[in-house]
């Protein structure tokens, strides 16, 4: 949703109220996850999506009776529904939306989070989407690491909400929560929707050759924070990985205890070593999968052949490295997509990582049943 916001602000500032769509529940193959949101203005504008097309013309309808009358609206789609082929969602997934009006009051809030998305820091949108005192619905919050804004107008409530919401903030997930109607934890009559907003995981890529230029670009396709490492600065230049934020050259294992004793590198963090020279490869590796469990990286692919990669495991116990630490590597990186140029491979490379995050087989969807996408 956050992308949205910064549309708002002008319009805020300008007395001019706005209504806020978000996806706050999709089930089956439905085609945006929670947390998408579609921005009205009041002069029809309309700023991003909910649901690639499917139900839009449905959704703006609505926002424009709660642009007049102030009132949030709880909407559902569903292909099971009497009137799903009149608004378009035919996909056999269902979603459930939220409509909210934001008013001009409200513009200095709305521009302090933008600001902390521009600046890469973590922010929760918090709204009450559910209560069963009408009064309720609509109240947000805005939760911070360390502060808040606003409040649901019961002390109780904004203590309970906002230390949980932080825990979900860590996660850097989008979800739905569930409260007493003021704030117990052991309720579900009061319905939480958190937005959360994380800086983009990290990718670091270690070896500055032709393949790590190809795989930066994907990388950073994909939302990646790149880096890529090398020691050698005749090869770490800028110019040679336009796709990368960041080249540095360091040692790759003693970039990542700097990085590491920094706080930079987490659970998001995805590493790629592509070097496939043991001089590189065994101290880096055996300093990222000896990282504490709270760093560890969601993955962490190697480049070699099958020959290069035993030679590199006897390497690795030989350094100490444990069978549990080694277990930790997909190597050789990538799934088995028959390619052979520098760019097949990073495309090989990211379906590993999309395939690893989200649980899929690799496996053609054609041969498969079920959902065809991932729900979080």
């Amino acid at each position: 949703m956050f992308e949205v916001l910064p549309e708002a602000v002008d319009h805020l500032r300008a007395g001019r109220p706005v209504a806020l769509a978000t996806v706050v529940g999709a089930e089956g193959s439905s085609p945006r996850d929670p947390g998408a949101s579609m921005l009205v203005l009041d002069d029809g504008t309309v700023v991003g999506s909910v649901s690639g097309g499917c139900v839009e013309g449905a959704v703006y309808d609505i926002a424009q009776q709660v642009l007049a009358d102030g009132v949030a609206v709880r909407e559902q789609f569903g292909y099971s529904d009497a009137d799903a082929f009149a608004v378009g969602l035919t996909c056999g997934g269902e979603l459930t939306i939220f409509i909210e009006r934001i008013d001009p009051d409200a513009a200095d809030v709305v521009a302090a989070v933008a600001d902390d998305v521009a600046a890469g820091r973590p922010v929760a949108w918090v709204s009450v989407i559910g209560h069963p005192e009408d009064a309720w619905v609509g109240r947000r919050l805005v939760v911070r690491p360390d502060s808040h804004d606003g409040s649901l107008h019961e002390e109780f409530a904004d203590h309970a909400v906002v230390a949980d919401v932080r825990g979900v903030l860590a996660a850097g997930d989008s979800r739905l929560m569930h409260f007493g109607p003021r704030g117990e934890r052991l309720g579900e009559e009061m319905e939480v929707f958190v937005s959360t907003f994380q800086p983009r995981a990290r990718m670091l890529i270690f070896g500055a050759v032709d393949f790590a230029a190809a795989l930066a670009r994907q990388a950073s396709f994909l939302g990646f924070h790149v880096t890529v490492c090398d020691a050698r600065p005749v090869f770490a230049t800028p110019q040679r990985f336009p796709g990368a934020d960041e080249v540095v050259v360091d040692w790759p294992h003693r970039y990542v205890a700097a990085e590491a004793g920094a706080g930079r590198i987490d659970r998001r963090t995805v590493v790629c070593v592509l070097t496939h020279d043991a001089k590189f490869d065994v101290p880096v590796l055996k300093a990222v999968t000896g990282l504490p469990e709270q760093m560890r990286p969601a993955y962490i692919g190697v480049m070699g052949s099958r020959t290069t990669h035993a030679d590199r495991l006897r390497r690795l116990r030989e350094a100490g490295v444990t069978e549990e630490q080694i277990a930790l590597l997909s190597s050789p990186i990538g799934l088995d997509l028959g390619g052979r140029t520098p760019q097949e491979a990073a495309v090989s490379i990211a379906a590993e990582i999309i395939a690893q995050r989200w649980g899929g087989t690799g496996r053609p969807l054609a041969d498969l049943d079920g959902p065809i996408r991932a729900r979080r």
